[in-house]
């Protein structure tokens, strides 16, 4: 679906980004009109889905904190645990209705929301995808997020390097974990992880012994721990009678707790899990020798990057963009998109030396 970004040149981008310099010229306002600016203390609407890791608690912090200091109305709203989206398709047309110039939008389902951006954009306002793409729709201005085909190739490649410290040759018994079928970036994690793993699959070095290896397969619904805990706790039973499971793929952290969690209660190994968003039990696990790795994205950053964008907008400006392949099924979405990083054992200290919340576990 894209193409990949070497690590070099977005951090060079990144840089552009955080000096307000732009190359691209003004585009549009949602009406089609030209790009105006609007007023310093205008309501900025951030709509968020539910808070299924503490990442997405942080982020609504983060924003309230940063869009305040910025001089503007932050008006951020977390999607209620439903299932459904009827929670944040709702909050966003309350934005609207409450004259949002910007809508920055972490999609509870990127499919089910183009009625809601149609109506911002009618209305004059600016839409940005937050950390998952708004899908099927003409009616998104940006995309704000780290490189999810990136972080899905490092969890492939650490579930490799994992396995490789583990035992000096394979053939290795793995499983598989995705997201959440409605999340935009459920696919792209796991195709970049399968990008890396499926080569090895195909060579017999890695076995799938439940022969799941489909994404409607190990998708886990809702992102919900107890759901990959559930789907663990049944492979486990149908296909590691006497045998063990030697590495498992998740997609994040609270999901990899969770498959721990459930090999734990079966009296087997612990496997090399892969997962992501850094979250202070996984980090924690980590250093305790149980998760193997994670993945670094820091939210302060994406959060002030999303914050920056509404700066240059409000000034009539246009935000610094530096990827061009994000198709949405109806446009190419103008992206930003930051670096990831993977964290294990042997580098956490390094990661997280400038987070005051990670770096005092990595002692």
């Amino acid at each position: 679906m894209r193409k990949i970004l070497t690590v070099t040149a977005m951090a060079a981008v990144a840089l552009m980004a955080l000096s307000g310099c732009s190359s691209r010229a003004p585009e549009t306002a949602g009406d089609g009109s030209a790009a105006v600016g609007f007023p310093a203390d205008s309501v900025i609407g951030v709509a968020l889905p539910s808070k299924t890791s503490e990442n997405w608690v942080l982020a609504g912090g983060l924003f309230e904190d940063g869009l305040k200091e910025a001089g503007f109305k932050g008006d951020v709203q977390y999607a209620g645990a439903s299932t459904t989206v009827k929670d944040q398709q709702d909050q966003m047309s309350a934005m609207v209705t409450n004259g949002a110039k910007v809508i920055i939008v972490g999609a509870q389902d990127g499919g089910q929301l183009g009625t809601q951006v149609k109506d911002a954009h009618d209305a004059g306002a600016i839409v940005i995808a937050y950390d998952r793409l708004i899908l099927n729709t003409d009616d998104v201005d940006y995309y704000v997020a780290y490189d999810n085909f990136k972080v899905g190739e490092l969890q492939g490649q650490a579930l490799l390097d994992g396995l490789a410290a583990k035992k000096p040759e394979g053939p290795y018994n793995i499983e598989l974990f995705s997201g959440n079928s409605a999340d935009a970036n459920a696919p792209v994690f796991f195709n970049g992880a399968m990008s890396v793993l499926q080569p090895k699959i195909d060579d017999g070095t890695l076995v799938v012994a439940s022969g799941q290896t489909d994404i409607k397969q190990t998708a886990t619904a809702d992102w919900k721990p107890e759901n990959a805990q559930s789907r663990m706790d049944s492979l486990l039973t149908s296909t590691y009678g006497s045998q063990e499971v030697d590495g498992v793929l998740s997609p994040n952290d609270t999901l990899a707790r969770a498959i721990i969690t459930s090999v734990k209660a079966a009296g087997k190994s612990i496997p090399v899990v892969t997962g992501q968003d850094s979250e202070v039990e996984s980090v924690k696990s980590i250093m305790a020798g149980e998760q193997y790795s994670t993945i670094n994205k820091d939210t302060r950053v994406l959060v002030k990057q999303a914050i920056d964008m509404v700066k240059m907008l409000q000034t009539g400006g246009t935000p610094v963009t530096n990827d061009d392949t994000y198709d949405n099924g109806n446009k190419i979405v103008p992206a930003f998109l930051l670096p990831p990083v993977i964290v294990t054992k042997d580098n956490a200290a390094e990661a997280y030396a400038n987070d005051p919340k990670l770096s005092p576990l990595t002692k």
